[in-house]
């Protein structure tokens, strides 16, 4: 709680509370320029053993952290876990985040290309900060092709499951489910659906992933929003709170002219949770 009431105070409206009792808090973090050109989202969920026994379940969120940089900062975090091992370590998490934004735009990368896409995005549900974190609306089978390696001969295709579809004013949602053990489990059974004319035409195919990894007892997890702006962050926290593992569930989405507003992410959960029950 002291922790919580410092970062609040020293943040201000960068700090974000998403939800008090399940202690899932938000925070927006910028490289420090008076037009801050990177900016990137960290949101965390603090468990019941946080800090003496559990470190945070984490989520990196910005449009442009894909590949080597994901995988740099993301190390970064877990050095800084192990080196303070039991003690509180958002403040240090933020500003080594800070630091590494820092370095972006002193560098000569080029600036982030922000897109968005989703037809639903100009409404306001109350989830300014899930914006903030947006994804980028690329291919998402290319996003796993960073820690998937070429050379690793192909693994089986799992099977896949779909759930039943649920229709509202006209958009259809369906939920497909498969089991995975490795990320490249996860990039084959894309590959597989989006092979499916239906699927691949679908206006949004959000999907999120957790896998457990058994020898550094942690989890291994990603999500994609695919133009449904929050949908990926929100199917992954939904998978946390059944704590899910080695799963992947994407969520196909046919919008149908009509806007649903925040009905949308009760259909896509709903359909989730459906075919994880089953």
């Amino acid at each position: 709680i002291d922790e919580i009431e410092a970062l609040s105070s020293i943040y201000g409206e960068d700090w974000c509370v998403v939800d008090e009792g399940e202690k899932i808090y938000c925070i927006k973090i910028n490289d420090c320029l008076d037009q801050p050109k990177w900016t990137l989202c960290l949101q965390v969920i603090l468990p019941p053993g946080y800090p003496t026994a559990e470190p945070p379940i984490y989520q990196l969120n910005a449009p442009w952290l894909r590949g080597q940089d994901y995988m740099e900062l993301a190390n970064s975090l877990e050095e800084i876990y192990l080196q303070n091992l039991g003690e509180s370590i958002l403040y240090l998490w933020v500003e080594k985040i800070r630091e590494f934004l820092i370095e972006k735009a002193q560098s000569s990368d080029p600036e982030p290309d922000i897109k968005k896409t989703s037809e639903e995005v100009v409404e306001d549900d109350g989830d300014d900060f899930l914006q903030d974190c947006q994804s980028l609306q690329e291919d998402p089978v290319k996003m796993l092709n960073y820690v998937t390696s070429e050379s690793q001969e192909d693994e089986e295709l799992p099977p896949i499951h779909h759930g039943n579809p649920i229709t509202d004013r006209r958009s259809t949602f369906q939920a497909h489910l498969a089991p995975v053990v490795t990320p490249r489990q996860v990039k084959r059974v894309l590959e597989k659906l989006y092979g499916n004319k239906k699927i691949a035409s679908a206006t949004h195919n959000i999907y999120a992933y957790r896998i457990y990894c058994e020898d550094k007892q942690t989890f291994l997890q990603d999500c994609e929003d695919d133009g449904e702006t929050a949908a990926g962050g929100r199917l992954l926290h939904l998978m946390q709170i059944l704590n899910v593992q080695n799963v992947l569930v994407v969520v196909s989405r046919w919008y149908g002219g009509i806007l649903l507003g925040p009905d949308r992410f009760k259909h896509i959960n709903n359909c989730a949770r459906n075919i994880l029950v089953e």
